[in-house]
């Protein structure tokens, strides 16, 4: 059959068509395409975190707290996150936490958050230089794609966790929490990451009083915790998880009476009223060199630690 001029200008209108298509779904596959947690990157904060062996980040150690606190924020600099120090003094020793927003342009925000400071004279690989490398990572990620938040973020290092602190208002956590409570309506969530690197096949998980015949025996697996008003969160978190389809999330909405809910900074968030939730490896009911000089590096497992970045990440990012 003999071409036409007007079936050769057929033929180029679609070809044109199917290569607009091609490039509309190319674009969509990319804007889908989300990075993801190096654990590379992860072992580089926690080596960094934990610096020298003979220095302890405790509260007697200042000059050890200055230096984590002062490189953080020069790493976040460097993801393009300015941050301030929220500076308060306890018996008249200055301390400092790290405050780090990250303005998308939006109204309400969301907290991540993590502490850095460590009980006497450990490393404290797990508790919490983990957490802190996770907010790191997830500040990385989550600064590239601030095209895609729908909310704000404030990334939070806080320090005074660990005992004689723990349960005063000297904590890193309630001064930052007191500090923004006249805004809580605005703060759709507080995620608080806190130890989330140890993963050991050779134990079994232990759990508060009645929860073990709920709740599994292995320990591949990470916990989001809450409370009644941060089932939501929770919820979502564990969603973004199971999405992945890599590391198990088990979900536990418990009141704070049930040992170890709130052994950490997100229990200051619930006392001003806002949802908090607590991601965790579960700390002292699977690690058993919590808070001993064995918390170290070696123990942690860093592909299962950028898993639980990913799905903090996809969650974040699957926030209205």
């Amino acid at each position: 059959m003999k071409k036409t001029w007007q079936d050769g200008k057929l033929f180029l209108l679609k070809q044109a068509a199917m290569l607009s298509i091609f490039v509309w779904c190319s674009f969509a596959a990319n804007a889908n395409n989300i990075r993801t947690a190096e654990p590379d990157n992860l072992k580089v904060y926690l080596e960094q975190i934990i610096g020298n062996e003979a220095e302890y980040r405790n509260y007697k150690n200042i000059q050890e707290l200055n230096r984590v606190s002062a490189w953080i924020r020069e790493q976040m600099r460097l993801f393009g996150v300015n941050c301030r120090f929220q500076t308060y003094t306890v018996n008249s020793q200055p301390y400092r936490n790290v405050v780090c927003p990250l303005n998308a342009g939006h109204s309400n925000r969301v907290i991540i958050g993590a502490h850095y400071d460590v009980f006497e004279e450990q490393h404290g690989a797990d508790d919490n230089a983990s957490g802190v490398a996770g907010v790191l990572e997830a500040a990385r990620i989550l600064s590239a794609e601030k095209a895609r938040l729908k909310q704000n973020i404030e990334f939070v290092f806080y320090t005074l966790e660990e005992p004689p602190y723990f349960r005063t208002e000297s904590m890193g956590s309630f001064i930052h929490a007191k500090s923004i409570a006249k805004e809580k309506d605005k703060i759709s969530g507080v995620y608080i990451l806190e130890m989330i690197g140890y993963f050991d096949p050779k134990v079994t998980q232990e759990y508060p009083v009645g929860l073990k015949w709920i709740y599994p025996s292995h320990t591949n697996f990470i916990a989001s915790v809450g409370n009644i008003q941060s089932r939501d969160l929770t919820s979502s978190y564990c969603a973004a998880m199971e999405s992945l389809k890599q590391l198990q999330c088990e979900r536990l909405i418990s009141p704070s009476f049930i040992q170890g809910v709130d052994f950490s900074d997100h229990m200051n968030y619930w006392q001003f009223d806002m949802p908090a939730m607590m991601i965790t490896d579960t700390a002292f009911y699977r690690n058993k060199h919590y808070h001993t000089e064995q918390d170290t590096l070696d123990k942690l497992n860093l592909d299962k630690m950028a898993q639980v970045i990913d799905g903090l990440v996809k969650t974040i990012l699957n926030l209205k």
